[in-house]
């Protein structure tokens, strides 16, 4: 089971697919790595050799921002957003849509899935009348 980047690459899936379980990596980031380090994106992971593992880690851990790194610098463009006081950030604050997206109706689940309808998520009566 190769590690890159502190984080367990499964064995039986083809490569392309097993670098997206690195935060940061989806699928054409992953082609394009894979390009740069000559791997054929359909090889599965356990059948790599081990200077192709080295290649690829060097590539992702020298020139991407991945995993704790990345988390952290969303993490902080967030917290500015908030001490800045804009817009985006006090709906970061609120726990509500940040992106524009209408909220009279959907969201519920950012809302905490509050119904204010009437009879929408009402509990059943606990006898017949």
């Amino acid at each position: 089971m190769p590690r890159i980047a502190g984080v367990n690459i499964p064995d039986n899936k083809v490569i392309v697919i097993a670098l997206t379980y690195i935060y940061g990596i989806g699928r054409t980031l992953s082609n394009k790595i894979l390009a740069q380090a000559k791997i054929d994106p359909g090889a599965r992971a356990n059948k790599l050799s081990a200077d192709e593992i080295n290649r690829l880690r060097e590539i992702i851990e020298k020139g991407l921002r991945v995993e704790g790194e990345l988390r952290r610098e969303r993490m902080m463009n967030v917290k500015r957003l908030k001490d800045i006081g804009s817009y985006r950030g006090i709906r970061h604050i609120k726990g509500l849509p940040v992106r524009g997206q209408r909220t009279k109706t959907n969201t519920r689940t950012v809302r905490g899935n509050i119904r204010k309808t009437m009879g929408s998520g009402r509990k059943a009566s606990a006898e017949k009348t």
